[in-house]
């Protein structure tokens, strides 16, 4: 028998959002499965999501809860390549390596391999990163289906797994990073104004 918190995870849509207050789908699962969170905390499930969880829980089903976001249709991120500074960052932040780039080079998004988590928004220091709704006026489940979860997911555990294995060159990179993106945001300023 597979445990609660693995079924729970397997119903999750994978978004890896971490919009639910945790650090990824299955730290989320883990919790509530030792009854340490809610299951209204995730707007990529929205309602129907919240329901399964209900059922595989025996929780009560409850309204998703306001403070970890609304449910809304699927989202895409897509970069105005004319603005990209090539600072790497939302690289980092990508829990699917969905966005495909270099230092100094502009980047761009594999429109199939995004959740639209929204967590390269906050990291870009230029907003030249804009989330598209691609599923019209579906939401919820009815948006993202158990293939592109699954999809997801597997891109996660390959991200992860890259991680584990690739150098930490974060400390090194850190004082050159600022100064490059400092000078960036002062050109894409001037860019501005003329």
């Amino acid at each position: 028998m597979i445990a609660l918190a693995d079924r729970i995870n397997d119903v999750l849509p994978q978004t890896q959002c971490t919009r639910c207050g945790f650090p990824d789908c299955k730290a989320y699962a883990q919790a509530i499965a030792l009854d340490n969170a809610p299951i209204n905390q995730c707007p990529p499930g929205g309602l129907v999501g919240i329901d399964v969880l209900s059922k595989i829980t025996g929780r009560p089903a409850l309204p998703l809860n306001p403070d970890n976001g609304t449910e809304g249709p699927m989202t895409v991120a897509v970069i105005d390549e004319a603005w990209c500074i090539g600072c790497t960052l939302c690289l980092k932040v990508c829990p699917t390596d969905a966005i495909l780039g270099s230092n100094k080079v502009m980047h761009t998004v594999i429109e199939a391999a995004c959740t639209g988590c929204d967590l390269c928004l906050p990291v870009c220091p230029v907003d030249c990163i804009e989330m598209v709704p691609i599923s019209d006026e579906r939401t919820g489940w009815s948006a993202w289906s158990p293939e592109l979860a699954q999809q997801a997911r597997k891109r996660y555990e390959a991200r992860q797994l890259r991680l584990i294995h690739e150098p930490a060159q974060e400390d090194k990179e850190v004082p050159s990073k600022q100064a490059m993106i400092a000078a960036a945001l002062a050109k894409a300023k001037a860019r501005q104004k003329s």
